[in-house]
């Protein structure tokens, strides 16, 4: 018979603990007051041994902001896998980036606002997460240029024009402001798609 093997147990990632702790803290006292210490003290152990899977305080902070901002770009990629007219994506791209923004919002005014002071701080996770925004509505246009929906002469041109045309709508500091209602947002997406099927830009 053969020696029945003994199960071993699940020993949890160190530094997803770590990074769970930092945003239990931040939600809790905000990214000022939660420093390396403080992490590591809620998970009983020498602040050393933090520093031992992360360099410092803001690649922590760092990697907090970018888990936060792959929330909200996630969710937008089922635009980029539909099939279907690249227009009709196109809008729903940009109203799902306005809606999980705001649902963020108004689920907790306080996480939102501390997540995007984080992200603020982060320029490199910001010009990341952009990059991501605009690579899915790149896709969406390509597909379309494709498909013969639209004429566009420069596709990475015109998804940073989707995206900065419409930032009125989406960008953190309306959405905090409580600027970031989706009314008008159906005129700016006809204007914008207009020129892309005029291949104008």
């Amino acid at each position: 018979m053969a020696e029945a093997s003994i199960p071993v147990p699940d020993i949890p990632d160190m530094r997803e603990r770590i990074l769970q702790a930092a945003e239990d803290l931040l939600r809790r006292h905000g990214p000022a007051k939660t420093k390396v210490v403080d992490v590591a003290r809620h998970l009983g152990m020498s602040h050393a041994n933090v520093y031992r899977h992360f360099n410092s305080k803001a690649d922590i902070q760092d990697l907090v902001a970018a888990r936060w901002l792959r929330g909200i770009a996630e969710p937008l990629y089922s635009f980029v896998a539909q099939d279907g007219p690249s227009e009709v994506r196109l809008r729903g791209w940009v109203e799902g980036l306005i809606a999980v923004k705001l649902d963020k919002l108004a689920r907790d005014p306080e996480l939102f606002a501390t997540y995007n002071s984080l992200a603020e701080a982060s320029r490199n996770v910001i010009t990341e997460h952009v990059a991501h925004l605009r690579e899915q509505i790149a896709s969406i246009i390509a597909d379309g240029v494709k498909r013969g929906e639209l004429k566009v002469n420069d596709i990475s041109r015109a998804a940073r024009a989707i995206h900065e045309g419409t930032s009125r709508f989406q960008h953190p500091y309306f959405v905090t402001r409580g600027d970031a209602r989706p009314d008008g947002i159906d005129a700016v997406m006809d204007l914008l798609i207009a020129g892309l099927k005029a291949g104008v830009i």
